[in-house]
C-alpha cells in the first residue's frame, strides 16, 4: 500500500511540475488538513490558519518546478507553511484569551461592548488533527496539541520557538530537519526548545485534557457531557453547578465579561444565560467535549454559542463559550434546528 501511494505522489507529482493544476491539488490535498491545523496552532485562529494555507498553496505551485525532492513534499509544505506563518504572526496581534484582556466581572448585567478584530484565541472545529489516525499514541498527541491551553500557551511565544516546538514536538522532526526548515543551526532549535517548553509548561496544567478524560473513561466522560447538557437545556442552574470546580469560570469573547468561581459563574447563568431556551447538540473542539448552542426565539432554535468544557479532576473548570457569529459559522453543524415537539 504503501509503495503504491509513493508511486502515485511520485506521478501526480511529475504532472504537477508540468503544470497540470489537477494533478497538484490532488497532490497537496493528502496534506491539507495537517497543514491546516499547523497554521491554526501558530496562529491561534481558523480564518487567519485558511488564510495562511491558501498563501502556502500558492507559493507551493508557483515554486514546484524547482521542488527537487531532497526532502518530502510533506516537509517541503511545511516549510513553506511555517514560514508564512511567522511572516503573519509578526504582523497581527497575539490572539489571546478573556483572563489575559481584564479582570473578571461581578455584576452580570454589564458585560461590555464585544471587542473585535483579530485578538481573541478562536476555537477549532472538530479533531481533524486526528481523523482516521491509525496510530493512537499519534492521535492522542495530536488532540493534545490543540487543546485550547496549549494553543493560548503557543502564542505567549515569540514566532520562531513556536515553530520550533510545534516542528519538535508535535510534527516529530529532528532538530536538524527543524534547522533546515526555518533557516538555522540545531544548536539555535535546541535553545529555543528549552526555552519554549519552559514557557508553555508553566501557562498550561498538570495534566492535559486528555489525560483528564482518559481518567474519566468513556463512561465517565459520556455522563459528563448528558448532563451538561440536560442541565443546561431544563436552565437547572443547581445541577450545572454541581459540576462545576469551586474556582470555575466561564468566558464568551468576543465580549470582555468573563466570570471567575462558581457563584458569579451561577449568577450569570441563572439571571442572563437562562433568560431564554437552549438545546445542546454535542460535538468535539479542540479534541476537548463541546456543544453547538441553539438559542430558542419561540419558533425555532438558531446556532448562537459554541460550548468548549475543559475539565480538572472530574470537574468542569472552565467553560468557554464562543459567541462571534463569524466564528461560529465555520463550524459543521446547522445553522437552525426545530424545537424538540415539532
Amino acid at each position: 500500500m504503501a509503495e503504491a501511494e509513493g508511486t502515485s505522489e511520485e506521478r501526480l507529482l511529475a504532472a504537477a511540475q508540468q503544470g497540470d493544476e489537477t494533478a497538484f491539488e490532488s497532490l497537496v490535498e493528502r496534506y491539507r488538513r495537517e497543514l491546516h491545523a499547523h497554521c491554526y496552532r501558530m496562529l491561534g485562529s481558523i480564518q487567519d490558519a485558511e488564510d495562511a494555507v491558501q498563501e502556502s498553496l500558492v507559493a507551493a505551485w508557483r515554486g514546484l518546478a524547482g521542488f527537487q525532492g531532497r526532502s518530502s513534499l510533506r516537509t517541503w509544505l511545511l516549510r513553506i507553511t511555517t514560514n508564512v506563518c511567522l511572516r503573519l504572526s509578526a504582523r497581527r496581534p497575539r490572539r489571546m484569551l478573556s483572563f489575559e484582556h481584564g479582570p473578571p466581572r461581578s455584576d452580570v448585567h454589564d458585560l461590555g461592548e464585544p471587542v473585535t478584530g483579530p485578538v481573541w484565541l478562536e476555537p477549532w472545529p472538530d479533531d481533524l488533527t486526528a481523523d482516521q489516525e491509525s496510530d493512537p499514541a499519534a492521535a492522542y498527541l495530536r488532540r493534545e496539541s490543540v487543546e485550547l491551553a496549549f494553543v493560548a500557551a503557543l502564542q505567549h511565544l515569540p514566532g520562531t520557538q513556536r515553530a520550533v516546538l510545534i516542528l519538535r514536538e508535535v510534527l516529530g522532526f529532528t532538530a536538524v530537519e527543524v534547522a533546515e526548515i526555518l533557516g538555522t543551526t540545531p544548536a539555535s532549535v535546541n535553545s529555543a526548545l528549552q526555552r519554549a517548553r519552559a514557557t508553555v509548561r508553566e501557562r498550561t496544567p498538570r495534566r492535559t485534557q486528555q489525560a483528564e478524560l482518559a481518567a474519566l473513561g468513556p463512561d465517565g466522560r459520556r455522563a459528563l457531557v448528558e448532563a451538561f447538557a440536560t442541565a443546561w437545556e431544563r436552565a437547572d442552574v443547581p445541577a450545572l453547578l454541581d459540576l462545576l470546580a469551586e474556582d470555575a469560570r466561564f468566558t464568551m469573547p468576543p465580549l470582555p465579561a468573563w466570570f471567575d468561581g462558581r457563584r458569579d459563574v451561577g449568577r450569570f447563568l441563572a439571571e442572563r444565560v437562562f433568560a431564554t431556551p437552549w438545546r445542546l447538540v454535542p460535538m468535539t473542539v479542540n479534541g476537548q467535549p463541546g456543544f453547538a448552542c441553539y438559542q430558542g426565539d419561540g419558533e425555532r432554535f438558531r446556532l448562537g454559542a459554541v460550548n468548549v468544557l475543559n475539565l480538572r479532576d472530574g470537574r468542569i473548570r472552565w467553560i468557554a463559550g464562543f459567541i462571534d457569529p463569524e466564528v461560529v459559522a465555520r463550524f459543521p453543524v446547522p445553522t437552525e434546528i426545530l424545537p424538540p415537539d415539532r
